[in-house]
């Protein structure tokens, strides 16, 4: 059977563009409720039996026996044998993207990560006091593929937020170690590492066993088990987000070459089949270039399955009436890469206020964000890039307020209070408030 590359080609002028798009748009995050129960089933467990649950779940979802969890863990001179036995060519090239990606993001602690305090008038301190998670675990996927890439991008903005213990978890399905995945860890920082996936990874690293430490906060994206396990322990600890299928967004103006545009959306498309690509033009004949682009150079690509699947079921090349019109339809759909594929990007970003990461210009293709140009590649997707953010040094950082009032400041806060907390039925605030109060 030949691949077609297909995507809708869906106009903004139509009466009925707005439901087409939604249709493109929807995508639920129900899971399966069989999946829901095996989840919730392994949590229990891992929870009641602690390293002999995690041992069982990793013998049967992994093919992989071990005595003890203690034999699940990785040390660190694994982590450094496997670094430097990797091929000068991917060694330099690790080591480069995670100097990028943590320069990234100690900017981004120097700018919005550090305390600071002031005085008022009466003496009175306020402020923030911003201090590191004491101990995070980061998920890293493994199985069908590897994501050196992902150890870099959860681990480093912990460690550069000072966070002095990371736990690495990697599913190996039948012990087999990816070197550039432990030699991404040994650059990144991390402490610990556990070769245990899925939903056992999760509750090990939610609840704690006896060889597992509990931890803080758990980020990094992982498949249904995972994503399921990390919703069912929020609370119990924090989580990063609850991601759903990869998407990009091309906002492109017909000045670059379709081969180049219709690349970047199979970069995403190949991703999954429920993954998304879309692309805004107002140019049509240019769309129609991208379209003959695809067809094209569908037959070269090794997951060209995978990627005509995603494109016929949820890809969509869009034409807009202007440049204009396609940011407003972009800020609606607040994709999680957004590239402005434009001989202008200046001009354009202004006006996009949702998005998970901006490429601008022809050159910035989304897989450079993915693997070295610094920001993180953690992204909000299915449009709540509306409402959060990457992740970032931030995830891995507190604050806590700082409150010192001064005996005069007493004097004037304390009647404030007074008053409110009469006014809320609870004496014993406003008596704690004016006791402090002097006598006139």
């Amino acid at each position: 059977m030949k691949l077609i590359a297909d995507p809708a080609r869906l106009s903004s002028a139509s009466g009925t563009f707005e439901q087409e798009l939604a249709a493109r748009l929807h995508w639920s995050s129900a899971q399966d409720a069989a999946i829901e129960q095996r989840v919730a089933d392994i949590l229990a467990d891992v929870q009641q039996r602690g390293d002999a649950a995690v041992l069982e779940t990793t013998a049967r979802f992994d093919r992989l026996t071990a005595a003890s969890v203690a034999e699940l863990e990785l040390t660190q001179a694994e982590l450094k044998s496997a670094h430097d036995s990797l091929p000068t060519v991917q060694r330099d090239a690790l080591a480069a993207a995670a100097d990028r990606v943590r320069r990234y993001h100690a900017a981004q602690k120097k700018a919005c990560g550090e305390s600071w305090s002031y005085r008022d008038e009466d003496g009175t301190l306020l402020g923030q006091k911003v201090t590191p998670l004491d101990r995070v675990g980061i998920y890293v996927p493994g199985g069908k593929a590897a994501y050196p890439s992902s150890v870099l991008m959860n681990a480093i903005p912990a460690q550069v937020a000072g966070v002095p213990e990371i736990i690495m978890m990697v599913p190996t399905p039948g012990g087999e170690k990816n070197p550039l995945v432990l030699a991404a860890a040994y650059l990144a920082g991390v402490t610990r590492g556990f070769t245990i996936g899925g939903a056992q990874a999760v509750a090990a690293l939610a609840y704690g066993t006896a060889t597992v430490p509990k931890v803080d906060k758990i980020t990094g994206p992982g498949n249904a088990y995972v994503a399921s396990a990390k919703k069912r322990v929020f609370g119990q600890v924090g989580i990063d987000m609850i991601a759903g299928p990869s998407e990009i967004l091309v906002l492109a103006d017909g000045t670059t070459p379709p081969d180049w545009v219709a690349m970047d959306l199979f970069s995403q498309a190949e991703h999954d089949e429920l993954a998304q690509s879309i692309l805004l033009c107002p140019d049509a004949d240019y769309i129609a270039q991208v379209a003959q682009a695809m067809h094209r150079l569908l037959p070269e690509m090794p997951r060209a399955e995978i990627i005509a699947a995603s494109l016929s079921g949820r890809g969509a090349l869009i034409h807009t009436r202007s440049m204009q019109e396609a940011c407003e339809i972009s800020n609606r759909i607040a994709p999680e890469h957004l590239e402005i594929s434009s001989r202008e990007p200046q001009r354009w970003e202004p006006l996009l206020r949702h998005a998970g990461a901006i490429f601008m210009g022809a050159y910035t293709t989304e897989s450079l964000g993915d693997y070295c140009a610094g920001p993180n590649h953690v992204l909000p997707t299915s449009g709540t890039a509306r409402f959060s953010s990457p992740l970032g040094v931030y995830d891995f950082q507190k604050r806590t307020s700082l409150i010192e009032v001064s005996e005069q400041g007493a004097q004037v806060l304390g009647r404030i209070a007074s008053v409110l907390a009469h006014g809320e039925g609870l004496q014993a605030h406003a008596r704690a408030a004016e006791m402090r109060l002097k006598s006139s």
